[in-house]
């Protein structure tokens, strides 16, 4: 019988999401330290490493247990806000993703008034990671990147940012009416 009585915290699960959603990037390495609570996203081009660190908060509070988020640009880079002034949500996103098998594109859409919504579209393709879930098997968590993405991704700071699945090529309006 296998018996398991210890349970992955919400601060592991978080660090497994966001090697979920960064993990599979040939640029990017993420490396999760319990004993810290610190996850590391080691970046070895310096744009998209600003470009990522723009849109991951670095701490995540759970209780009274903090998990930091550190980007690392590779080579010494450094990472200069100043250089992302001007650019657009839609270029930052495809900047922060550019080759990342989990993306499929950012779509910007004039909004009803005067702000942009801008579409981050992810691949469609179901995830999986190990999340102690009693209601799986074999305690999988499966889940789509969108989600993933609501979850990690620095929400409070794009207020037009909304995260969605890719259509499959026979679902959905193909016809190019919307958006």
């Amino acid at each position: 019988m296998d018996a398991r009585l210890k349970f992955s915290s919400p601060w592991t699960i978080h660090a497994a999401e966001i090697n979920a959603l960064f993990g599979n990037d040939p640029e990017v390495h993420v490396e999760y330290n319990d004993y810290d609570c610190e996850v590391k996203l080691y970046v070895d081009n310096a744009v998209k490493a600003q470009a990522i660190d723009m849109i991951l908060p670095d701490e995540v509070e759970f209780g009274n247990v903090e998990l930091s988020i550190v980007v690392v640009p590779s080579n010494n880079g450094r990472i200069i806000f100043s250089d992302f002034f001007g650019k657009s949500w839609k270029e930052i996103f495809d900047l922060a993703f550019e080759n990342n098998p989990a993306y499929a594109f950012t779509k910007e859409v004039q909004g009803v008034l005067s702000n942009k919504i801008y579409y981050v579209v992810f691949k469609n393709k179901v995830v999986q990671f190990f999340g102690d879930n009693l209601n799986d098997l074999y305690g999988n968590i499966s889940t789509l990147y969108q989600e993933i993405a609501k979850e990690v991704l620095n929400i409070d700071c794009f207020p037009n940012v909304f995260y969605c699945t890719d259509i499959e090529e026979k679902v959905g309006i193909t016809d190019g009416r919307w958006p």
